[in-house]
């Protein structure tokens, strides 16, 4: 069950839409179920609509009247409660009772309290209720009902518990303002699919994933020329925030229709994106590529989610999501749509309650925004080898925020994986077949195979008989000739994460294998280092002892220089 609360000021008026046809004709036997006394006269079951409309009124705005000049300027109170369509026929005495749950939750008409506000409850369709109060109270106290969404959203869900009715989901209250109605109907008869304010935020949020500081943020904003911005600043001259708006989006007058950053989503005020993009770690490019570096820490996220805190966790998700938001910029044009769809699921999922403290993704930001200057070439070896770790990553958001709670977060990130997945079985056929080495003896392929066995033993099995063994086996192949241990490589892969989640483990230790084999191969001597540590039984040679230097004798200390 979900319910919609809106305040008015015309009581009469909402009587006559209540017991009026609908705006569509939809509206069918509309009549009272509940009332705060049980007696008020019904205008649906009367011979005289226009007189039994106006006593009703009248009756429920007495103590609007009495209360004169002290009674709110919105004194209409109206919650829509609504059942989903897979739910039971509910009856009048069911939707009674459930009315009379809400108003007393809600604080309108608290139960054992006699100066309750008076309310009604119609009912015109099968599926839902319209409850109608005015909120003065016996008393001639405007109603107490704070927080009336919170607590009519936690009554419901106990109702359907009760009841057996479909368990809807819930949100934490930070997602991003869905469109209005009338901003939805505004982009159908201009012809768009998104409202202007989708595509606002989704141009700002690809503009935080690729800013490498709040300054370039502003930059990129007003260099876009599809796209009105205003910076705002307080008197000082420093920046207070920014609001943006469509050309071709105007009001009734013709000016823009302006949204500020928070207005598009909780995340994308001002003062929240100045503490993300000022936990930017810089990437030295000349030593590490910013592929690399992105997907290396892109595979340290379920390691993070699992084991981690929850605020660091929560900062982990946050840059991954502006990771998301990059990739379409950079990948090739046929995988861009499962890409941006991808970076809109997860959107949702990169916030919760929980606070995030945005210096613990420093290195996954830092390498989103070197990244920007690589874009995707030749067979998308970078592309995929990202995915494939990203996907991981998604799978660990998806328990992450599962096991908090968070319905529409897990939602969320389960969608984002459809994406991810069709997006990675675009990109990968391509590099994985450039992997593959045929002229690489059997021989030294029984050998990888034998090193595989020692080193995952629980997957060795299955990765040899899935097609993807013949990469694996080329990137080890390729390693080797670059001066790498295959054995000590393989290791190395295995450790980053368990392959437990992974729908083919060949291919993730591919990937890992050759992103580890681009570093450079160690030296003998640090091999050589490396096997004196793990000779079982190895014991350390204790150092030389150095000749004892003459100490001054502690009564006589030296004589002080003075400058």
């Amino acid at each position: 069950m979900i319910a919609k609360i809106t305040s008015g000021k015309n009581t009469a008026k909402l009587i006559g839409y209540l017991y009026g046809p609908g705006r569509a004709n939809e509206h069918t036997d509309p009549h009272l179920v509940a009332s705060w006394d049980g007696f008020a006269p019904d205008p649906g079951r009367t011979n005289n609509f226009k007189a039994t409309k106006q006593r009703l009124a009248n009756a429920l705005d007495l103590r609007v009247k009495q209360a004169g000049d002290h009674a709110p300027d919105q004194h209409v109170w109206h919650c829509s409660v609504r059942a989903a369509p897979e739910d039971r026929l509910l009856t009048d005495d069911e939707w009674a009772a459930i009315a009379n749950r809400v108003v007393a939750a809600t604080g309108i008409a608290p139960d054992d309290d006699p100066d309750g506000c008076r309310w009604i409850a119609v009912r015109h369709a099968p599926d839902h209720i319209h409850i109608a109060a005015t909120k003065v109270r016996g008393d001639l106290r405007p109603a107490r009902h704070w927080n009336d969404y919170l607590t009519a959203d936690r009554e419901l869900a106990t109702i359907e518990k009760e009841y057996g009715l479909r368990e809807v989901v819930r949100g934490d209250r930070t997602a991003a303002p869905r469109p209005t109605r009338a901003e939805k109907e505004k982009a159908q008869r201009a012809g768009q699919v998104m409202t202007a304010r989708e595509q606002l935020r989704t141009t700002v949020r690809t503009a935080v994933s690729i800013a490498a500081g709040p300054e370039e943020f502003l930059a990129l904003l007003t260099g876009i020329d599809s796209m009105l911005v205003e910076i705002q600043r307080f008197p000082s001259g420093d920046i207070r925030g920014y609001k943006v708006a469509l050309p071709d989006d105007t009001n009734a007058a013709g000016e823009p229709v302006w949204f500020s950053g928070s207005k598009l989503a909780p995340d994308l005020s001002y003062p929240k994106i100045h503490e993300r993009l000022t936990a930017v770690e810089p990437v030295d490019r000349r030593r590490t590529n910013p592929w690399h570096q992105a997907t290396a820490t892109t595979e340290r996220i379920p390691t993070h989610l699992d084991h981690g805190d929850d605020n660091a966790a929560q900062a982990h998700l946050a840059a991954f999501g502006e990771a998301l938001d990059a990739l379409p910029r950079l990948a090739p044009e046929h995988i861009r749509p499962q890409l941006r769809q991808a970076a809109t699921a997860f959107e949702r999922a990169t916030r919760s309650r929980i606070h995030a403290e945005h210096h613990h993704a420093r290195a996954l930001r830092g390498a989103v925004r070197a990244m920007r200057t690589q874009p995707v070439t030749g067979d998308g070896a970078l592309l995929a080898m990202f995915l494939d770790a990203a996907i991981l990553a998604v799978i660990a958001a998806t328990r992450w925020h599962d096991l908090r709670h968070h319905q529409q977060q897990t939602i969320a990130a389960r969608e984002t994986l459809e994406h991810l997945r069709t997006a990675y079985a675009q990109a990968a056929p391509e590099p994985l077949a450039t992997l593959v080495r045929n002229n690489t003896p059997p021989r030294t392929v029984e050998r990888y195979a034998e090193q595989l066995r020692s080193v995952v033993p629980a997957h060795a099995d299955r990765i040899t008989a899935d097609p993807s063994w013949d990469a694996l086996a080329g990137a080890l192949a390729t390693a080797e000739e670059a001066g790498h241990d295959p054995a000590r490589i393989l290791q190395q892969a295995a450790q980053i994460k368990p392959l437990d989640d992974a729908r083919s483990p060949g291919e993730v230790l591919v990937w890992r294998v050759h992103r580890l084999a681009q570093r450079q191969a160690p030296s003998a001597r640090a091999l050589a280092a490396q096997a004196r540590t793990t000779v079982p039984g190895a014991t350390v040679r204790p150092a030389r002892s150095l000749p004892s230097v003459p100490q001054p004798p502690m009564s006589a200390p030296p004589p002080q220089r003075h400058r």
